[in-house]
């Protein structure tokens, strides 16, 4: 037989044990205690120690101007890039006293315009929001409803928005060049379709770039927008790689790179002369394996916390306009390349 569930204690039941009304415990939660008694104070107290009474920061939000919650919708959760992200928000949110409600979207807008519908009707002070290329009119909901937003690894890099992004043109441009410069004369490209991202984007026009400028093509293989089949790739990686000419494989999409490792296992005794691998993140992972893969990482966690940063001064002042900021990835470069 299931145990009957422990009822909640409501402020309701603080003020009737305190002998007060609900509006002098609200008051004395919310630290507005100039014009209450000592008496009465304490008496509250007792009954909160007594009790174990914690505040829903839910209902609190819903009856004060501030619910101390940030919500945050992230593309994909899964992976290592945004769990970083995640921790550096809350890092921020930790010293200012918030906290956060994480949602993925799955890079799906309907997904996405229901969160941040949600995340509007409990009442959450501001947003941090990894968009969809559809979500241009979300944004105005939330402008609507009065609430700061900023943007990360996002395709909004405008001077109306707030936002915070990595170099990612300029850090795969240069990779690719140093690439070239090292000996690499033959490119392959394993990505998921770009226009989903703008971060995608930037990392497919630098790897291009860089190739134009010296003259040179290159041959991709598409993937798909969360998945790899494994066995696709092989047979790709083998019609394209001869042994002898020197080729790099560039690898832009985080989470699919520990598969495409898999997929070019047959190759790795002919890493590093003849065959290269460059990929973005997956730091702890790309440094065990073996050969370890260089990567482009981005400072996540920093992201996150220059994110956070810019919401919380952005609600503490209306008068602030738009704030922008460009980090710089760097380049670990490890046993998979010259």
């Amino acid at each position: 037989m299931s145990q009957p569930s422990k009822k909640r204690i409501t402020i309701k039941d603080i003020a009737e044990m305190a002998k007060t009304s609900k509006t002098t415990v609200s008051f004395y939660l919310n630290g507005k205690t100039e014009r209450m008694s000592e008496d009465t104070q304490k008496r509250i107290k007792r009954v909160i120690e007594k009790t174990g009474y914690a505040p829903n920061p839910l209902a609190r939000g819903m009856n004060s101007k501030a619910s101390q919650l940030i919500g945050v919708v992230i593309g994909d959760i899964t992976n290592t890039f945004s769990n970083r992200i995640v921790k550096g928000i809350g890092s921020v949110a930790d010293e200012r006293d918030y906290r956060l409600l994480v949602c993925s979207s799955n890079y799906d807008a309907e997904s996405e315009r229901a969160y941040i519908d949600r995340l509007l009707s409990i009442g959450v002070d501001g947003f941090i929001v990894q968009p969809t290329s559809q979500f241009k009119e979300i944004a105005g909901s939330i402008e609507a409803a009065g609430k700061k937003l900023v943007f990360f690894d996002s395709k909004f890099y405008d001077f109306a928005s707030s936002w915070v992004k990595t170099d990612n043109y300029e850090a795969s441009y240069r990779t690719v060049k140093a690439c070239i410069e090292r000996g690499y004369r033959r490119f392959l490209l394993i990505a998921a379709p770009p226009q989903l991202l703008s971060s995608r984007i930037e990392r497919f026009s630098g790897f291009v770039d860089a190739l134009e400028q010296e003259g040179t093509g290159f041959t991709q293989f598409e993937i798909g927008s969360s998945s790899v089949d494994v066995e696709a790739l092989r047979s790709f990686l083998r019609t394209n790689i001869d042994g002898e000419t020197p080729t790099l494989v560039f690898a832009p999409n985080c989470w699919a790179l520990p598969d495409i490792y898999v997929a070019m296992r047959e190759f790795y005794a002919l890493m590093p002369q003849k065959v290269g691998l460059v990929g973005f993140d997956n730091f702890e992972w790309a440094t065990l394996a073996s050969p370890s893969v260089t990567c482009i990482e981005q400072p996540a966690f920093e992201e996150g916390r220059e994110a956070a940063r810019i919401l919380l001064d952005l609600m503490d002042s209306d008068e602030r306009g738009a704030v922008h900021q460009e980090l710089g990835c760097e380049v670990q470069w490890r046993a998979s390349t010259m």
